[in-house]
C-alpha cells in the first residue's frame, strides 16, 4: 500500500542532513559546552554556530539573543511569564487574540488567575485580526501584545508587520509565536518589530525537543528554569547539543530552500483546494491567499474529522482534524468555534499539511481518495441530501 504522510504541521521527519550533522554529538563529541577542555570547547564553538544560524534565518543582527530551550511551549512560557512579571510594575494588561496556540492561551490564563489582565481580540470569518482592533486595545496598562505569526490550523497569515508597528508605536513589547510560519514564509524580526520570537526545530525538520526563542537586545525578562545560568541566564541547565546542532543545520538549509520549497508545496496545496473544493458542503477553512503554502484545511457538512482520518489511514494517507478531540473532552478546536463556526460545523474539518517529502502523486492519491470517504461517510448521516 502507498503511504502518503500530509501531517508535517503535527510533526515532520528530520532531515537526513541535519541527521548527520547530529550523529557525531551522540557518539564522539560530548563535550559539555560549559568545559574548558578541547571537547568542550568544540561543543561551544557549535552551539555558537547553531545561535548564528537560528539568528540568520529570523533576520536578527545579534546571535546572542537567540535563547536555546526545549520547544515552542518552553519558548512562550518564557516569553510570556518572563516579560509580564519582569514589567508587571509598568502594568498588568496583556493583549492577544482567541486563536492562538493552547501553550499561549493557557499561559495567559495562569496569569489572569495570578492578577494580570487580558484581552482576547476576535478574528473574521478567515481568522485574520484586524491591526486596528489591536490599536484600540491599548490602554495605558498595556506591557505585552501576543500573536501567532500565522495558525497552523488553518493556515492564516496574520498582518505581524502593521501590529509590530503599533505595538513600537505606544512602546508595547510585541511576542510572536513563529512556529508554524519560520521556514515556510520569510520572517524578520528588525523589519517587523519583533520583541520576542518562538521558534520550534520540528518544524523546521530538525529534532524534536528542541526550539529557541528571540528576544529583542535590551528587553529583559525573569526567567523560571535556574540552575547554572546557561544561554546567558535565561535558560539554566546543561544544553542540548545534539538538539542545537541539528536545529542550528535545519535552519541553514530552510535559509537557502525556502522560496523552492515553498513554491513547491504552494503548488501542491492549490491543487488539493482547487479539487477537494469541487465537493458538495465542501469548505476551505482559514483565508484563500493570506495563507501558510503549505496548508491545506477544509470543514464538510454532515460527517466527522475524525471519521474522515481513520478511512484514509486504512488507505495509507496520514492527516489530522482541526476538531482536536482526545480522551478527555469532545470538544471542538477553539480556533474554528473562533471563526464563528457551530460545534457540528467545526466537528467535520480535516487538516492536510505538506513537506518535503510529498509528490505530485501523493496529492493525486489524495484527491482520488477523499470524494470516495466522503460520499460513503455522508450516505451514513440522516441529515445528508444532496445538492
Amino acid at each position: 500500500m502507498k503511504q502518503v504522510y500530509m501531517d508535517y504541521g503535527s510533526a515532520s521527519p528530520v532531515d537526513e542532513r541535519v541527521m548527520e550533522a547530529m550523529i557525531p554529538f551522540f557518539e564522539k563529541e560530548i563535550g559539555n559546552p560549559s568545559s574548558l577542555h578541547s571537547q568542550g570547547r568544540k561543543a561551544r564553538r557549535e552551539l555558537e554556530n547553531a545561535r548564528i544560524s537560528v539568528a540568520k534565518l529570523i533576520g536578527a543582527p545579534n546571535p546572542k539573543s537567540i535563547i536555546f530551550t526545549s520547544g515552542a511551549t518552553e519558548s512562550n512560557n518564557l516569553a510570556l511569564r518572563g516579560a509580564a512579571l519582569r514589567y508587571k510594575d509598568k502594568g498588568n494588561h496583556i493583549i492577544t487574540n482567541s486563536i492562538e496556540h493552547m501553550s499561549v492561551m493557557n499561559t495567559l490564563k495562569d496569569l489572569q488567575r495570578n492578577g494580570f489582565d487580558v484581552t482576547y481580540l476576535p478574528v473574521d470569518k478567515d481568522g485574520l485580526l484586524n491591526p486596528e482592533q489591536v490599536k484600540n486595545a491599548i490602554t495605558d496598562k498595556t506591557i505585552l501584545i501576543s500573536i501567532m505569526y500565522a495558525n497552523g490550523e488553518i493556515g492564516t497569515i496574520q498582518p505581524i508587520r502593521e501590529i509590530g508597528q503599533i505595538a513600537t508605536d505606544a512602546k508595547v513589547m510585541f511576542h510572536v509565536d513563529g512556529t508554524s510560519a519560520i521556514g515556510k514564509i520569510p520572517v524578520d524580526v528588525e523589519n517587523e518589530h519583533i520583541d520576542f520570537l518562538t521558534l520550534s526545530s520540528n518544524d523546521l525538520g530538525g529534532p524534536k525537543g528542541t526550539g529557541a526563542l528571540y528576544i529583542k537586545q535590551g528587553v529583559r525578562i525573569i526567567p523560571f528554569m535556574l540552575g547554572g545560568g546557561q544561554e546567558f541566564g535565561m535558560r539554566s541547565g546543561s544544553e542540548n547539543i545534539p538538539g542545537i546542532v541539528g536545529m542550528g543545520k535545519a535552519a541553514g538549509i530552510a535559509e537557502k530552500e525556502m522560496s523552492e520549497q515553498s513554491a513547491r508545496n504552494m503548488k501542491m496545496r492549490d491543487k488539493l483546494i482547487d479539487n477537494i473544493l469541487k465537493l458538495e458542503y465542501t469548505y476551505l477553512t482559514g483565508h484563500r491567499t493570506k495563507r501558510l503554502p503549505n496548508n491545506a484545511s477544509f470543514r464538510f457538512s454532515f460527517i466527522e474529522g475524525e471519521s474522515i482520518i481513520l478511512q484514509l489511514n486504512d488507505l495509507g494517507i496520514t492527516a489530522s482534524t482541526g476538531s482536536a478531540c482526545s480522551s478527555k473532552t469532545l470538544e471542538p478546536s477553539h480556533v474554528l468555534i473562533a471563526l464563528g463556526l457551530r460545534h457540528e460545523e467545526a466537528h467535520g474539518s480535516l487538516l492536510l499539511t505538506l513537506g518535503r517529502g510529498n509528490t505530485e502523486e501523493d496529492v493525486d492519491h489524495v484527491i482520488e481518495s477523499i470524494p470516495k470517504i466522503v460520499a460513503r461517510l455522508r450516505e451514513l448521516s440522516p441529515l445528508y441530501t444532496r445538492k
